[in-house]
């Protein structure tokens, strides 16, 4: 689901589109008969090994079926053995380009659109890729048992059409620019996957079944608990595609897994894998040490990018009855340090997040204009009076602000809102505390919850912090049984229906939907139908930014941080790499895709 958002993500002319590939508002950047991407070296040598650190929060994995909702796949498998119709390029927004499909077609009434499928697609077992194949698989990830983000995400797909062997069409429920992308960027698996003695087994049982894919990469030695290696296979259909050329250049990709972020960086620093990508700004600025760093063996390097800020965030769960309160959700925010943590936790690394859409052409700021007044008009008694104002700042206490004045505000809300300190405690008009859990499965988090806990100490508010193994984590957080906790979302620069599962009305209800704040509001549910609806940039910008202004006024989320850089350490005595990182590379994707072995 996350490369599928990925795709989306960097991703509604022409009355008829009919194509090598599709772009959103302007023409592709690369034309028919392209040779290969920019950013690729084409001559690039295959052969050796990447060894890779898993990037997840799992420290095992017990399944190969990336899909199902229970238990947990390896990192990267998605990526590497599934193959879509369409793929993104790195140094580009918006646009895909034909893989599996060597044609797009979409319809003049924005209906429909027509992949036509490349006679040379075969799957890692020689089967061809046929038209059943892509519906099959689409009816698989909206069935039963498959995230529910996905069913959010292709809501507004009416069906899927096979025309001929080589020839699928999906039907759409209204015109959508957006979704002949979404579509496209879907994964694709063999009918034959998960088929025993001749009968399908129900995809929730499809457990270990080596998947059967179409993409560069196949299984290879696993050790459970411990490494997974994939193994590129060398008759790969598309290995000499314009859009694969220069790509995937490793012969073998291990993936190890260590328990925590300590044995990680021991396990670096002892030349045991290649590449590492650093979100602690405390590990890179002190720990990133040694002799291997001395000697030029490892490399420590800040590659900076274009990509959206996202809003990575503690987010709030409404559905708990104390945090119902738009107030009180602000006065959280206020009691939250952020200038301290950069200085004195941070290093000054990060810059603060804001909105939803930040570097992107969807930020809101200052005062809404007409356009986005338009919109949010007939939603007035639904949002709260600031919305029709300015966009929200993140409170400061530097400068002319200060963490006792933001405190101050705080407790005026608070008090507004019912709430008094009395007993030591801050309490609601029925006596009762105010005792909120953070929930997180990294202990680590605590440095920095508990600063915070300190000055909501201060407006009678008790902060616990609350770390679980990831699996307890995982679950409570599908089945939203969680006060508060921390989470990163992806940024876009054209977002659309994924926002329905997000913030949308009808994801609050749905068991692990994305919708973790529990928010119903019509206008958010009005606003997200107008941005997967525009048929123009000129109409969708003032659709999301007015959601911007909308999700930030209701304290949903407390911002924290984001980098402009990817920070990593690679081993430059084993790997090589092309020129400079483009654009909208999402870090270790940019390694596995277009890096060799020396």
């Amino acid at each position: 689901m996350r490369s599928l958002l990925f795709f989306v993500l960097l991703g509604l002319g022409c009355p008829a589109w009919s194509a090598h590939g599709y772009a959103l508002w302007v023409d592709l950047k690369y034309p028919p008969g392209f040779a290969h991407f920019d950013y690729v070296n084409p001559q690039a040598p295959k052969g050796g090994e990447l060894r890779l650190v898993s990037n997840l929060r799992v420290s095992t994995f017990d399944k190969y079926n990336p899909f199902t909702i229970k238990g947990a796949s390896p990192a990267y498998l998605s990526d590497l053995m599934f193959d879509s119709l369409l793929t993104s390029a790195m140094d580009e927004t918006g646009a895909g380009y034909g893989l599996l499909a060597n044609d797009v077609e979409v319809a003049a009434d924005g209906l429909s659109v027509t992949f036509q499928l490349s006679p040379k697609a075969r799957f890692h077992n020689g089967d061809p890729v046929l038209a059943a194949d892509v519906k099959h698989s689409y009816d698989t990830l909206i069935g039963p048992f498959t995230s529910p983000g996905y069913k959010s995400l292709l809501s507004d797909v009416d069906r899927v059409e096979v025309i001929g062997d080589r020839t699928v069409r999906y039907h759409f429920k209204k015109p959508s620019r957006e979704l002949p992308l979404t579509v496209g960027g879907l994964p694709v698996f063999s009918r034959q996957w998960g088929v025993e003695n001749g009968k399908a087994k129900s995809f929730d049982q499809v457990v270990t079944d080596t998947p059967i894919g179409s993409g560069p990469y196949k299984i290879g030695p696993v050790r459970f608990g411990k490494d997974i290696t994939y193994v590129r296979d060398p008759s790969y259909w598309a290995r000499d595609l314009n859009v694969r050329r220069g790509s995937n250049n490793f012969d073998r990709i291990t993936v190890k897994i260590y328990k925590d972020n300590t044995a990680r960086l021991e396990a670096l620093k002892a030349g045991e894998f290649d590449l590492m990508r650093f979100f602690s700004a405390g590990d890179w600025a002190r720990r990133v040490t040694g002799k291997r760093f001395d000697s030029g063996e490892l490399v420590k390097v800040e590659f900076p990018h274009r990509l959206p800020t996202g809003f990575q965030s503690y987010v709030l769960n409404t559905r708990k009855e104390f945090l119902k309160d738009v107030r009180v959700r602000q006065a959280l925010g206020l009691a939250f340090d952020y200038e301290w943590l950069n200085r004195q936790l941070f290093y000054n690394a990060y810059q603060r997040v804001n909105g939803l859409f930040g570097n992107t052409d969807c930020q809101a700021s200052g005062l809404p204009g007409p356009e986005e007044l338009a919109l949010l008009a007939p939603w007035r008694t639904a949002l709260p009076a600031a919305t029709f104002g300015p966009m929200t700042v993140p409170p400061r206490t530097d400068s002319d602000s200060s963490l006792r004045g933001n405190l101050r505000q705080a407790k005026a809300l608070l008090n507004e809102a019912g709430w008094a300190v009395k007993d030591g405690a801050l309490r609601n008009a029925k006596g009762e505390a105010f005792v909120l859990e953070y929930l997180d499965s990294n202990e680590g988090s605590a440095r920095v919850v508990t600063p915070w806990a300190r000055n909501l100490e201060k407006l009678g508010i008790q902060l616990n912090h609350r770390a679980v193994d990831f699996a307890l984590y995982q679950q409570r957080l599908q089945k939203f049984e969680f006060d508060m906790s921390s989470l990163a979302y992806g940024g876009t620069n054209n977002p659309g229906q994924e926002y329905a599962d997000l913030f949308g009305s009808a994801a609050a209800d749905i068991e692990d939907s994305g919708n973790l704040s529990g928010v119903k509001n019509p206008a958010i549910d009005a606003l997200v139908q107008k941005m997967t609806g525009a048929k123009s940039e000129a109409e969708l910008l003032p659709a999301c930014r007015a959601l911007d202004r909308v999700v930030s006024h209701l304290h949903l989320l407390i911002p924290q941080w984001s980098a402009g850089t990817h920070r990593m350490v690679y081993n430059s005595w084993r790997l090589a790499k092309p020129g400079a990182m483009p654009p909208y590379a999402p870090g270790e994707a940019w390694v596995i895709d277009t890096w060799w072995a020396k």
